[in-house]
């Protein structure tokens, strides 16, 4: 089991929680009210700020209900924090763009995050040959 220190920004919002056995991601959440107009950008405040431990990144990502609640996207698509940003005040903030009008609550569920360890170092080696059988096409589907 790994220890996170958190320091709370705001005493408006709920404290994380990590629920053992329905999911590893952890819900964040706005530390303020926003409004937005649709086209509006807004680095929306989560109100915490934390010390991961080496060797570790929190990955940020909308919770499934963010766009259908809100019509709100996260703008870079996956926040990655890494443990260099661990200062007592190095808030993480959900960068957001609105598609329609809408108001965001304080302590209103917008976003999630979970821990993921470094990738090893990689080195690359070039060759002109694979040696794999070519799957005729883009992607997963293998289709164009």
């Amino acid at each position: 089991m790994e220890t996170i220190k958190i320091r709370y920004l705001s005493d408006k919002i709920e404290k994380l929680r990590y629920i053992d056995g329905k999911s590893d991601w952890i819900d964040l959440r706005a530390a303020e009210k926003v409004e937005l107009k649709a086209g509006e950008f807004k680095l929306i405040p989560l109100g915490i700020a934390m010390q991961l431990p080496k060797g570790y990144e929190a990955h940020i990502v909308p919770r499934s209900s963010t766009f259908k609640n809100f019509g709100i996207i996260q703008t870079n698509h996956c926040g990655i924090v890494d443990e260099s940003y661990c200062g007592n005040n190095d808030q993480w903030f959900m960068p957001a763009y609105a598609l329609r009008d809408t108001v965001i609550e304080v302590n209103d569920r917008i976003c999630q995050f979970r821990i993921f360890e470094h990738q090893p170092v990689l080195t690359f080696e070039e060759t002109d040959d694979l040696g794999n059988t070519d799957r005729g096409g883009i992607g997963s589907t293998g289709k164009q």
